[in-house]
């Protein structure tokens, strides 16, 4: 089994920036793919971006360059970094990993943009 712990969401000026942290309760090299879903109130859940265990990411088209999914082994952790954030970012960030087949959620963290 896996366990993800999301961390670094909160309120956050239109422009700012976060960085969202997933920490895995084993070694990340033995989680095959991971990555970061997000779900505003009343929509589905979405892909945000994902990284391979070999380093290998993937974007949503909405992104737009101004996410960045990476990863830490020696912490087991992997990060998202977002910039540049609009009001349409505030979600529910998720943290996903495929271990031995099978999909793992963390809590989620709430991240609002608002002034």
């Amino acid at each position: 089994q896996v366990q993800l712990v999301e961390s670094g969401g909160g309120l956050v000026q239109p422009g700012g920036s976060l960085r969202l942290s997933c920490a895995a309760s084993r070694s990340i090299l033995s989680i095959n793919d991971m990555g970061w879903y997000r779900q505003a109130a009343g929509k589905q859940r979405e892909l945000v971006a994902g990284i391979t265990r070999f380093g290998r990411t993937n974007y949503a088209d909405f992104v737009k360059g101004r996410f960045a999914i990476y990863r830490d082994n020696a912490k087991n952790t992997v990060y998202l970094q977002i910039n540049s954030l609009k009001p349409e970012d505030t979600a529910v960030y998720y943290c996903n990993g495929v271990f031995r087949e099978r999909p793992y959620w963390g809590q989620g963290t709430q991240v609002t943009v608002s002034s």
